[in-house]
C-alpha cells in the first residue's frame, strides 16, 4: 500500500466571532520566524486596539418643531413666483372666457352698436377680479402660512375664488339680458 503523504496541520488562533463574547487580549511577544519556518505558522492575529469606532447615526439637528428651547424657523415672505401663481390658473382662464361670453351677449343685446360703456364695465370687472385674486393670496398667506404654519406651493385656492367671482359676474350679465331670461322662464315653465 502506498504511503499517504503527511500534511502538517496549519491553524490560526482567531478571536471569537460572537459579538457578546469577551474581547480578545493583546497579543504576546511573537518570536521571529526561523530560517526553516513554513510560510504559515501557528500564531495569533494582531489586534489593533487603537481603531476608533465610527458613529453609525447622524447627529440630531433640531428643526424647531417640537423641541423645547429651540427657536422657530423664520417666516418666509409671501411668494409671488410665477411658477406658483400659474398652478391653478386654468380655473381663472375658464372663468374669464365664461365672463367674456356672457358680457358679449349682454352688451350686444342691450345697447346695439355703442360699446363704450360695456367695455368700461368689462375692464372694471377684470380689475376687480385681479384685486380679488390678490386679496385671496394675502388672506391665504396670513391664515395658512402664518397662523397654521403650512407652506403653500400653488395658487389654486386664489384662482378658484377668482373663478367663482367671474362666474357670478357672467351669470349676473346673463340675468340682465331679456331674451336669455325669457328662454330660462320658458324652459322652467314660469311664464308670466
Amino acid at each position: 500500500m502506498p504511503e499517504q503523504p503527511q500534511w502538517s496541520e496549519r491553524t490560526l488562533d482567531m478571536p471569537p466571532q460572537d459579538p457578546w463574547a469577551d474581547q480578545p487580549t493583546a497579543p504576546g511577544p511573537v518570536a521571529p520566524p526561523g530560517p526553516d519556518a513554513a510560510p504559515f505558522s501557528r500564531g495569533r492575529a494582531q489586534v489593533n486596539p487603537q481603531i476608533q469606532h465610527t458613529q453609525r447615526y447622524a447627529e440630531h439637528e433640531p428643526t424647531g418643531i417640537g423641541w423645547p428651547g429651540a427657536e422657530a424657523p423664520p417666516h418666509r415672505g409671501m411668494s409671488w413666483r410665477w411658477s406658483e401663481l400659474r398652478r391653478g390658473s386654468e380655473w381663472t382662464t375658464a372663468a374669464v372666457l365664461f365672463a367674456f361670453v356672457c358680457w358679449g351677449v349682454w352688451s350686444l343685446s342691450s345697447g346695439g352698436g355703442v360699446l363704450g360703456t360695456p367695455m368700461i364695465v368689462f375692464a372694471v370687472t377684470l380689475a376687480v377680479a385681479v384685486g380679488v385674486f390678490c386679496l385671496a393670496r394675502v388672506v391665504g398667506y396670513y391664515v395658512l402660512e402664518r397662523s397654521f404654519g403650512r407652506q403653500r406651493r400653488t395658487a389654486r385656492g386664489s384662482h378658484l375664488i377668482t373663478a367663482l367671482f367671474l362666474a357670478g359676474v357672467g351669470v349676473a350679465d346673463l340675468q340682465q339680458t331679456q331674451w336669455v331670461m325669457d328662454a330660462v322662464h320658458w324652459v322652467t315653465g314660469q311664464i308670466n
